[in-house]
């Protein structure tokens, strides 16, 4: 079975997320499916493509798929899954709107933010999970969260790891819009329809120098390889074991600092 559905009318390219059984978890084959969808569209010239789930659902998107993560080398470097995924949205030449029905965890939470328009169900859940898991996050995903959502709030979603309602990430600049989940579909689809009837060209470039003008962030190359060396740290580490095993096993790490 697939693990998209893929629809294409009227210039817009809509992708719902099919895999209930594992909760729409991102695993390799479901990354694959939805790039290749993206650049399938990409023949057609669509001016909005919308990421979506099954209307009902209770989870979006549970996130990275955590048996992925196994091993002793890094679960988030440059070529893995989900990195080549984010980086295919975030580089799209037309609006990527992603509706969100459900909650959304972790890895997940980063595709979301990756992109361009976020509306979400007013029963709708966000978190970002790593510290629960002992996950070293890596850079380039710290900085993906980072952009236009504040620091402070940042910080106590990554530390806490609990989730936030639709309400607070809309007051906090998290996602655009939370409306009540029988008007989700309606509501979106008049956001989408207002952009299809603008210059497509001029959006593209828009989109391009927005991306530009937010990542432009000057790292010292030391400090970089201080984090990385904390990262390899990390996943190399006792509570990063236990914190996969205790997950496959359903219930709560043991973690030691070691």
């Amino acid at each position: 079975m697939a693990l998209i559905e893929k629809e294409y009318r009227e210039n817009v390219g809509i992708i719902t997320l099919n895999n209930p059984k594992k909760k729409n978890a991102i695993c390799e084959s479901l990354a694959n499916e939805l790039i290749s969808t993206l650049d399938h569209f990409l023949k057609h010239t669509p001016k909005v493509v919308l990421i979506r789930a099954k209307a009902g659902v209770k989870v979006w998107s549970a996130g990275h798929d955590i048996k992925e993560l196994k091993g002793s080398k890094d679960p988030l470097e440059y070529s893995v899954p989900l990195r080549r995924l984010i980086r295919a949205v975030q580089k799209y030449p037309v609006p990527v709107i992603s509706m969100i029905e459900g909650s959304v965890w972790g890895g997940a939470f980063e595709l979301v933010r990756s992109t361009d328009i976020i509306i979400a169900g007013s029963t709708s859940t966000f978190a970002i999970t790593p510290a629960k898991l002992g996950v070293p996050y890596d850079t380039v995903g710290v900085m993906n969260l980072m952009h236009n959502i504040a620091t402070p709030v940042l910080k106590e979603m990554l530390f806490t790891a609990s989730p936030i309602t639709a309400k607070r990430a809309m007051e906090t600049g998290i996602i655009n819009y939370a409306v009540k989940v029988r008007e989700l579909e309606k509501f979106t689809f008049e956001i989408i329809e207002k952009i299809k009837h603008n210059a497509p060209l001029a959006i593209t470039l828009l989109k391009e120098e927005i991306n530009l003008l937010s990542s432009a962030c000057a790292v010292n190359p030391s400090e970089y390889e201080k984090i990385q060396a904390g990262r390899t740290k990390i996943y190399n580490s006792n509570d990063f074991s236990e914190g996969i095993k205790a997950f496959l096993e359903k219930r709560k790490p043991e973690f030691k600092g070691n």
